[in-house]
């Protein structure tokens, strides 16, 4: 019985890297440990361009009745600086207008936590960051903002329904996160190329 060339050399070089590994005195990496849980590819499954209806509240945390405002249009996601960035470019329209606008998505690799940076094109200004990650196949995000002069606190979520549907939250509290007021819902449904 022969056994073929490159099996005999595929083992004396596993042979080889696992008594290098010993005597160094660390592990060789298994298949599971070598894959990044670090969350700084949490958005790859978004990549790409998306239907996407859109539910906005006209005057959030307001004594007024709620009006949800329609829109309807596209989201496009393009990974950047090896995916441990992306853009969401965002164009929709409806009755009361169109809105044109970027998310930025930066991971921070030291806080292990991703930043998420609004911009309507409207005006071209950011709005402050919100921060956080995915848990148990949900994102959340928090932070700091103002609305009509006043602090508020702001709250991100991402659901993943499925491969191809996606649901965004963003809701602002007044009293510090006690109570939270859903002011802007996005169905997204993946485009099929």
């Amino acid at each position: 019985m022969t056994i073929p060339y490159r099996r005999i050399l595929t083992a004396g070089l596993s042979a080889l890297l696992l008594l290098a590994t010993a005597a160094s005195g660390t592990a060789a990496p298994s298949p599971a440990s070598s894959t990044i849980a670090d969350g700084q590819r949490d958005f790859n499954w978004e990549i790409g361009t998306w239907r996407t209806t859109v539910k906005v509240l006209a005057d959030p945390l307001s004594e007024s009745p709620d009006q949800w405002l329609e829109f309807a249009g596209t989201s496009t996601v393009r990974a950047l600086a090896g995916r441990r960035a992306n853009v969401v470019e965002l164009d929709v329209s409806g009755p009361n207008g169109r809105i044109e606008a970027l998310n930025l998505r930066l991971y921070e690799p030291q806080a292990q936590r991703w930043s998420l940076t609004f911009v309507n094109l409207r005006d071209g200004l950011l709005t402050p960051a919100v921060y956080g990650g995915f848990r148990d196949g949900v994102g959340e995000f928090y932070g700091d903002d103002q609305l009509d002069g006043r602090p508020i606190k702001v709250r991100f979520l991402i659901v993943r329904v499925s491969k191809d549907e996606a649901r965004f939250e963003q809701a602002f509290s007044a009293d510090d996160g006690t109570t939270w007021e859903t002011n802007w819902i996005a169905l997204d449904r993946r485009v099929k190329s």
